[in-house]
């Protein structure tokens, strides 16, 4: 007769094996079989700890979300963003997460959704705190810019597989993320154009549209 603790230690063999399978192959490409044989346990099992597949599928993002924000975590001690950075730096033991993560962008659910939510707060804050520190240039639209920095890190999950093929080499590797920095500062440090004509250009555009709507409105 099985004890408690055996159950919860197959229930964590089945949730572990669906996290995997799930990043691999994805939601709609594994079957429940498939994960009962990755956790050496019987279909039946995973029923009877989880009921269906959506059930299953639902405990995974949950699971993966609290790697990612729970502070009482065991797994990574940190803030939101920060236990990011440090997966990416172990992404041999926490692969499997950040190609769940993955998959939760791309298909959205609501633990994806607050998952999000966090990052992007986090962006944010961190955007202020350097605001404050006066190491920021001024900017037009301060929400849209930290979406803009939370998108170009999170890219590198979202699109793991096209980034390596175009590069040669795995970005969230450490290897991949050195290659990386240098030109990331100096995207966000100086740019690309040597000349601000691209952005005046733009400005002017804008304002002539919304002079324009301003007199459309006025008529």
């Amino acid at each position: 007769m099985r004890s408690a603790s055996d159950d919860l230690t197959a229930r964590a063999r089945i949730r572990d094996a669906a996290v995997a399978a799930f990043a691999s192959g994805g939601f709609d490409g594994v079957s429940m079989r498939t994960i009962a044989s990755d956790a050496g346990v019987s279909p039946a099992l995973i029923v009877h700890h989880f009921g269906d597949k959506a059930a299953l599928r639902t405990a995974c993002d949950e699971h993966v979300v609290s790697v990612f924000t729970d502070e009482n975590h065991e797994l990574i001690d940190a803030p939101t963003t920060d236990r990011i950075r440090a997966a990416l730096k172990d992404i041999e033991r926490y692969g499997p997460y950040i190609d769940y993560l993955g998959r939760m962008l791309v298909d959205g659910s609501p633990a994806a959704d607050r998952l999000f939510d966090g990052i992007l707060a986090g962006t944010r804050a961190t955007l202020d705190e350097q605001r404050d520190a006066g190491l920021l240039v001024p900017m037009s639209d301060p929400d849209m810019t930290a979406l803009l920095m939370a998108l170009m890190g999170l890219g590198p999950v979202v699109m793991r597989a096209q980034i390596a093929r175009a590069l040669g080499q795995d970005q969230l590797s450490p290897a991949g993320l050195l290659r990386a920095t240098l030109p990331t500062m100096e995207l966000l440090t100086h740019g690309i154009y040597a000349t601000d004509a691209f952005l005046e250009g733009a400005r002017a555009a804008m304002a002539a549209d919304a002079a324009t709507a301003d007199t459309e409105e006025e008529r």
